[in-house]
Order: C-alpha cells, then structure tokens, then sequence
C-alpha cells in the first residue's frame, strides 16, 4: 500500500483546505515481535483496513506474521428468514486465504494460537462488539481500533451518517486502543482530519469510499511506528483537530427506523431531500379513508370512514415549488397537478417536495403518481 503526504508533520488549523494530520511524529525506535493479529470487523470500512493489512503482512513478514479474522455468523433475512446473508469481511477474508472465526460472543471463546503462539494485537475496524478485558489482557500489545470521526466528536455506531445530518463540512479518522469496558473511549494516538468532498450532496456511500482507504493509511501507519507500544504517546488537546462550535460533543449513536420518520412540523424541504440522500427511504404515516357500505360516513349512508392509519415509505424526493398559496402551510398535505403526474407535499417553509416513489405498507414501490388518484379524491391524508 502506498502511503502519501508528510505523516509526522502537524499542519496549522487555519489551512482548512488542506488535510490536518497529528500523532506518530517522530521516528520509532520500538521494537516488537512479529505480529500475530487478530481482526475483527465487518463491512466496507474494515475492509479496506483488512487489505491493507494483509498487504503489509505479504510486503513485511517480519512486522506481521499473521492474521486472523473474526467477524459475526451469517444471519438470516428476508421473507421466511429462508436466505442467510454472510458478514461481507469472511468473503475477503476467503479470498485473502486467511482463517475466519465467526462469533457471536466472545463468552467462552478462545483466541487461536497461529503456530502455536497466542495473538499479540488485536486490531477492531467497525466490528460492533466490545472486545472484553480477559481478550485484551492476552494480547501482549492489547489492541488498536480505527474510528471514521475525530473522537470524541461522532463516538458511536454510525459516525458517517451523523457526520453528514449535521452538516459538516469535515470529517475525520482517529486511531486509538481499545478500551476494556467501553467502544471508542481509549486513548488517542492518532488523528487525520479532512475537507469533505461535495458536503452539501455528499452521501453515505461516498463518505465511506472516501474514508475507508484513509482508515487503512492511518492503521498501516500506525503499525509500523509500533505506535500500539506503551508508553503510548497521546495526543494533548492543544495538537487535538478543532473540535466543532458547539461545547456539546456530538454522538452517533445507530441509525434507527426514527431517523428516517418524516417530522412536518419542523423539517423544511431542503432538510427532507438531504436526509433522503443520506439515510434512504423516509416515510410517514397516513390516514385512508375508504368506502364502507355498512357505515354512514361524512357523505352519506355509502361516504367514507376512517378505517386505519398506515405508513407510507417515500423515496427519490427532490425540492419542489415554492407555494404561492396565501393559505397557511398544512406540512404533509398531498398536493397533486392536473394531469397527476406530480405528486408534492407541503412543508413548514412554505415550499414543497416532489415524490418519484412511494411504497405502502404491505404493498410494493410503485411511482408516486400512483397515489394520486387517492389523494385527488380525498382519500389520502399524510401527516
């Protein structure tokens, strides 16, 4: 893996175009056995960390003699629960021709012993479960972890999304040890801080495409100034990347079905658009009425009811007009043009969002103009 730019040299907090780098600044005179690493991860970010990893265990036998992989079983998904999905890390880790150990819990699992010498490192990228004490202790090195924020900033599971809801324009990567007792609570040894490219339409798949080789520079680096060595050399809080305005340090904690719930009453429609870039699929609940025979409704004998209330997922949502209405904004009202191939829906600013896909609960995705005939007819009402 090719490594670029002066590692050990810090760059002042004004040049906020170019990339702040802190930690391993100087020259390491450590010396340590031949890494037997154990690797625990999962997806797209500890992947990439994994390669690199494996590359400098080809290039540097002498620094890493082994690698190990633990990652979580194959779970099962879908209707039925019929097909199972695999950790996406075990398909590279095959491919790598490295072992993989799969595991639910650490409780009354054993590290291996590659050649018949226990594991001295444990690395952690993205991998979601806390390595316990009785681990680490028998890690003559204990253990390091790759963290896409600068810590403490972003601390959680999903530092990417929440790095993007909140509209940054920087992003980051931190190097630490591992903890004993709590994710992202150990010591700094590292940092890199970079501009984001496009923030105001970056998505989360971007971002990660734009991390993950970045995570992977920082950990090789780290590896070979033998930083995981104690005494650890930490970075003081006047090296530390500016950490954001506000004094409340930000937390990431996992994205939840919550997050993507449309909020109309305080959402504009620039902020419903970007967290559909970032998040996905939103939705909302709405209000059917229908035709029931057997009840008299607001029209009569055979009018409508209001039978139930369901969940409507949105997807493709782009900015929509800005209203000319002098009525009062009603935010989630479904408005439809006349030849009902556009469907908006109001929102608290007085503009509106256009809707390409809409997705009942309990039906398939089919375009938004689909629901058009139903809220044409008063038989939709989205809130």
């Amino acid at each position: 893996m090719k490594l670029s730019g002066n590692w050990r040299t810090l760059l002042r907090p004004n040049l906020i175009n170019r990339t702040h780098q802190y930690g391993l600044r100087h020259q390491s005179t450590k010396v340590c056995d031949p890494l037997r690493i154990l690797f625990c991860g999962s997806e797209d970010f500890s992947i990439a960390s994994l390669r690199a990893v494996h590359d400098e265990h080809i290039k540097n036998p002498k620094l890493i003699a082994s690698i190990d992989v633990v990652c979580k079983p194959s779970k099962r998904v879908g209707r039925g629960l019929k097909t199972f999905r695999e950790v996406p890390i075990k398909a590279v880790a095959k491919e790598l021709n490295l072992p993989v150990h799969e595991i639910q819990t650490f409780t009354g699992w054993n590290p291996p012993k590659p050649h018949n010498k226990p594991i001295n490192l444990i690395v952690a990228v993205s991998f979601g479960l806390l390595v316990p004490p009785r681990i680490l202790s028998g890690a003559k090195y204990e253990g390091l972890n790759v963290h896409p924020s600068l810590l403490p900033d972003f601390r959680g599971a999903a530092p990417l999304h929440h790095t993007l809801l909140s509209n940054s324009k920087t992003t980051g990567i931190t190097l630490q040890t591992l903890h004993p007792s709590q994710l992202d609570h150990g010591k700094i040894l590292a940092q890199t801080a970079y501009p984001i490219p496009n923030p105001d339409t970056c998505t989360v798949s971007q971002l990660l495409e734009y991390v993950a080789p970045k995570g992977a520079e920082i950990l090789i680096r780290g590896l070979r100034e033998k930083i995981f060595i104690p005494p650890y050399n930490e970075i003081n809080p006047s090296e530390a990347p500016p950490q954001p305005q506000d004094p409340q340090i930000r937390k990431a904690p996992l994205i939840s079905p919550e997050s993507s719930h449309i909020n109309w009453p305080t959402w504009p429609a620039s902020e419903i658009v970007r967290r559909n870039q970032i998040l996905g699929p939103l939705w909302t609940s709405a209000t059917f009425l229908t035709k029931d025979p057997g009840i008299k409704g607001v029209r009569g004998s055979s009018g409508f009811t209001v039978p139930m209330v369901k969940r409507i997922i949105f997807d493709g949502i782009s900015l929509g007009r800005e209203t000319t209405d002098p009525r009062i904004p009603e935010p989630g009202l479904i408005t439809v043009d006349f030849e009902g191939t556009e469907i908006h829906l109001d929102t608290c600013d007085g503009r509106t969002v256009m809707i390409a896909r809409a997705k009942l609960e309990g039906g398939v995705e089919k375009e938004a103009r689909a629901l058009g005939g139903q809220a044409w007819k008063g038989k939709l009402i989205c809130r």
